[in-house]
């Protein structure tokens, strides 16, 4: 891309689902955020911001990630084939976040068990926050990621940890 070219992210919004409105953001590389909190005005703030990106609400453009998120909160899909655009992420972020899609649906790990797998067995509370600032939940699947004493930890979409083991019933766990 040029200088003269602004980037641009397209937005659109999943509804009806379990969990109120979702909203995404996708541009050239694929989905760049899911945004679970019913304020459109914060999460276009929060994108121009982030992105650097001119932000335009485009239904079409959208249409296969909020229909497919709307498929897994319908108990209708077990899993996502979307693009993901990893650049928005920190290396380390990219990596955590990597090995949590690859927690299979319906089980859990903990925090730890991805630092390990990630390659620094120490890091479970950067691990954490890896999973805290998820800017793709839902579609990365940070709710599968638990606390090594088996409990809920953390989530920060809307509705906080009753979201996150609403979730995870959802995956039949518990």
């Amino acid at each position: 891309m040029n200088k003269k070219t602004k980037a641009l992210v397209y937005i659109g919004v999943a509804e009806p689902t379990p969990l109120g409105p979702i909203w995404v953001a996708v541009n050239e590389r694929g989905l760049a955020a899911v945004y679970t909190h019913d304020d459109k005005n914060a999460f276009v703030e929060e994108l121009t911001a982030r992105h650097r990106a001119a932000v335009i609400l485009d239904e079409q453009r959208t249409e296969v990630y909020t229909r497919q998120i709307q498929e897994f909160l319908a108990g209708e899909r077990e899993s996502f084939d979307l693009p993901i655009d990893w650049s928005v992420m920190t290396p380390f972020q990219e990596k955590a976040l990597k090995a949590t899609c690859e927690v299979p649906r319906g089980e859990t790990c903990t925090y730890g068990e991805i630092a390990a797998q990630v390659g620094n067995p120490k890091a479970a509370r950067a691990v954490g926050r890896a999973e805290a600032t998820n800017p793709i939940p839902i579609v990365i699947p940070c709710h599968r990621v638990i606390s090594s004493d088996g409990k809920l930890h953390g989530y920060s979409g809307h509705g906080g940890l009753e979201t996150k083991a609403w979730l995870l019933a959802l995956e039949a766990w518990g």
